[in-house]
């Protein structure tokens, strides 16, 4: 890995130029972001210079968590690009760790990814999953926590009261949710006092989740999607045999070829003009300067949207296996699949 200092890189793409969201209290968020989710195949450092390279071009929202082991050094790049940028460009997102849920754990958790990242405050913290359920880094999909419970609402609850607390207490702007499903969401707007201002969620052409994507737009939360080109680079554990393939579907190869870019470019720009704030991950220049680019320029046609609506599979990719408790049947019970919270 080669480093150089932090500068504004000629050849691209003007921040101000981005497509920005409006969350429910009028704060804007850009919407298309770079993920730092390493999917076990790409160094600390390496992800924490492509943060450089990304803020170089024109990224100005990078999404972070504890779980994914390289904040302190992604905080040494943040470093560095705020010797250039003032803080009120950037966003960025940290999310709540499943060993720090409930009371007197998620404080302590937040203080230190702000630490790690070297900043006095998060545009965003999310609660990564619902529920407390821990694994170590790179367990097989067979892994399980031997204290893994389902989803208790009262204990969620406990969890957010404190998300609440850091809002109030300044160290956050605005908290929200990852993996969820409509039922625990309902019981979430019902309790809250501060509601989630975004929802993260897995969305790509073969998983696009009409019915909670329109659940969350119509409740003012704006849906956050991760493998937004399908994760092709994600953990082999995460992989089965009946998945498909974002970037080989023929629809998406024939736009593609229309549009004289890689398919995965047509995933990021279906995203970010269906509304979703897309956050790709890629440690290659040409690859994440293209998935900025592409959403000031070129756009699909209303034809090729309706196309790309057209190929939904109902594929999810990130299963969370890992996460069943004693008693769960398979990785479906995490998803609510029924409309009803599995117990």
């Amino acid at each position: 890995m080669t480093t150089e200092r932090f500068r504004i890189a000629e050849e691209g793409v003007d921040p101000n130029k981005v497509p920005q969201r409006t969350l429910y209290d009028g704060d804007k968020i850009p919407g298309v972001g770079m993920g730092t989710y390493g999917s076990d195949r790409f160094s600390a450092g390496d992800i924490a210079e492509a943060v450089k390279g990304a803020a170089a071009v024109g990224y100005r929202h990078f999404d972070c968590a504890a779980a994914y082991h390289n904040e302190d050094l992604i905080g040494e790049s943040l470093k560095e690009i705020l010797e250039v940028l003032d803080r009120e460009e950037l966003w960025i997102t940290s999310k709540l760790w499943n060993n720090s849920h409930g009371k007197g754990n998620v404080i302590p958790a937040c203080e230190k990814s702000l630490k790690d990242l070297q900043l006095d405050y998060l545009d965003l913290y999310l609660v990564h999953w619902p529920f407390p359920n821990h694994h170590a880094p790179g367990v097989s999909v067979d892994s399980r926590d031997p204290d893994a419970e389902p989803y208790i609402h009262e204990h969620f609850m406990e969890t957010w009261r404190e998300m609440e607390k850091l809002v109030k207490k300044g160290l956050v702007k605005h908290i929200g949710t990852s993996n969820m499903t409509i039922p625990k969401m309902k019981l979430l707007l019902r309790d809250a006092e501060i509601k989630p201002a975004c929802n993260e969620m897995e969305l790509h052409p073969h998983f696009q989740q009409p019915e909670f994507f329109n659940f969350c737009k119509d409740n003012e939360i704006l849906p956050i999607g991760f493998t937004p080109i399908g994760s092709p680079t994600r953990p082999d554990r995460d992989k089965t045999e009946n998945d498909t393939v974002d970037i080989e579907d023929p629809v998406i190869v024939k736009i593609a070829e229309k549009h004289k870019v890689h398919p995965a470019v047509i995933c990021v720009k279906w995203a970010v003009q269906r509304g979703q704030v897309p956050i790709p991950f890629s440690i290659h220049r040409n690859e994440y300067l293209s998935n900025l680019r592409c959403t000031v320029e070129d756009p699909l046609s209303e034809e090729e949207m309706k196309e790309i609506a057209g190929i939904n599979k109902n594929c999810r990719l990130i299963k969370g296996q890992v996460f069943l408790w004693e008693g769960a049947n398979d990785w479906r019970d995490i998803w609510d699949l029924d409309g009803e919270i599995t117990k």
